[in-house]
C-alpha cells in the first residue's frame, strides 16, 4: 500500500522553539529574504493559486533543510521570517502557529533530493500552465519563450494530490537532468541554483504557456512551426541566460518592483 501523509502537518509549538533571526547565519537570511520575494513575486503575475502550490529553497549547510511556505498564508503575505524550515522527511525545525502543506513536501524534497541544482524550486497551478499540462502534445516550439527552454522540459504523468511519499521516486525518475516539468493534468515545475535562477525558468515557461494557448485559439492547423533544428539552436544560443546569467542581472529590477508594489518580503 502507499505510503501517504495527512493533508497538512501542524507544528507542535510545544517542543519547538520559535523562530529567532539571531540564531541563523547571514547566508539563511538571504535566501529567506530572497524566498519570500520569489512568493509575492508569482502573486504579483498572477500565477498564484489561494494558498495553495509552493516555492522552496535549500537552506545552505549539511542539514539538508528547506525553507517552504506556512499553509495558510496568500503568497502576496509571505515575509522571510515567516517561512518555515523542515528537513528531508518534512519535520518542521522551529515553531510556528501555521500548518505545512504535505504535498509540497512530497514534490519539493523530491527535487531537493535529486538535484544539487535544486537549490529553489517553484511549483504554480496558473490557468495557461494548467491548460497546457492537459494538452496532449504537451509544449510546443510555438514561441521563442518557449524554444528558449526547448530540451529542458520533462514530464510526469498525474497520480492524483501528491501525498503518497512514494511518488517522489517517479519525480524524480522523469525530472532527469532538466530543470523544468509539465505535471500533467497538474501544473508548472521550475528549479535553479537560486531563487533567481528558477523564478526566470518559471517567467519563460509561464509566457510560453499563455502564447501557446492564445495561437491555439485560432486552431492548431493555423500554427506556425519553426523549421528543424531551429528550437535546438535557440535553446543552445541562450543556456546563459539561467544560472547566473540574465536571471542575476533581472533580479535587482525584480526587487525593487516589489519594493514599489509590495514592500516588507524582507521582514
Amino acid at each position: 500500500m502507499a505510503q501517504q501523509q495527512s493533508v497538512a502537518i501542524k507544528v507542535d509549538g510545544a517542543t519547538l522553539a520559535p523562530f529567532d533571526r539571531g540564531t541563523i547565519s547571514a547566508a539563511e537570511w538571504q535566501i529567506r529574504v530572497d524566498l519570500a520575494a520569489t512568493y509575492r513575486l508569482v502573486a504579483l503575475y498572477g500565477w498564484d493559486d489561494l494558498v495553495f502550490t509552493h516555492i522552496s529553497a535549500r537552506v545552505p549547510g549539511p542539514e539538508h533543510h528547506f525553507l517552504i511556505n506556512p499553509y495558510g498564508l496568500g503568497f502576496d503575505e509571505i515575509t522571510a521570517s515567516s517561512l518555515v524550515k523542515i528537513d528531508l522527511e518534512g519535520k518542521p525545525q522551529h515553531s510556528t502557529p501555521h500548518y505545512v502543506n504535505a504535498a509540497g513536501f512530497t514534490i519539493h524534497s523530491a527535487m531537493h533530493i535529486h538535484s544539487p541544482d535544486a537549490n529553489c524550486v517553484i511549483h504554480t497551478h496558473s490557468p495557461d500552465g494548467a491548460a497546457v499540462a492537459a494538452q496532449d502534445h504537451g509544449l510546443l516550439p510555438v514561441s521563442q519563450n518557449a524554444m528558449v527552454l526547448w530540451g529542458d522540459i520533462a514530464y510526469h504523468d498525474y497520480e492524483g494530490v501528491a501525498l503518497d511519499i512514494t511518488e517522489r521516486e517517479r519525480l524524480v525518475a522523469d525530472m532527469g537532468a532538466k530543470h523544468c516539468m509539465i505535471l500533467r493534468n497538474h501544473g508548472l515545475l521550475t528549479m535553479g541554483k537560486s531563487c533567481s535562477d528558477a523564478f526566470m525558468r518559471l517567467y519563460y515557461l509561464e509566457r510560453a504557456c499563455t502564447y501557446q494557448v492564445r495561437a491555439l485559439s485560432a486552431g492548431v492547423a493555423h500554427l506556425n512551426m519553426p523549421n528543424q533544428g531551429v528550437p535546438e539552436h535557440t535553446a543552445e544560443m541562450v543556456q546563459w541566460s539561467f544560472d547566473g546569467g540574465t536571471a542575476k542581472i533581472g533580479w535587482p529590477a525584480l526587487l525593487r518592483k516589489l519594493d514599489r508594489e509590495n514592500p516588507g518580503y524582507d521582514a
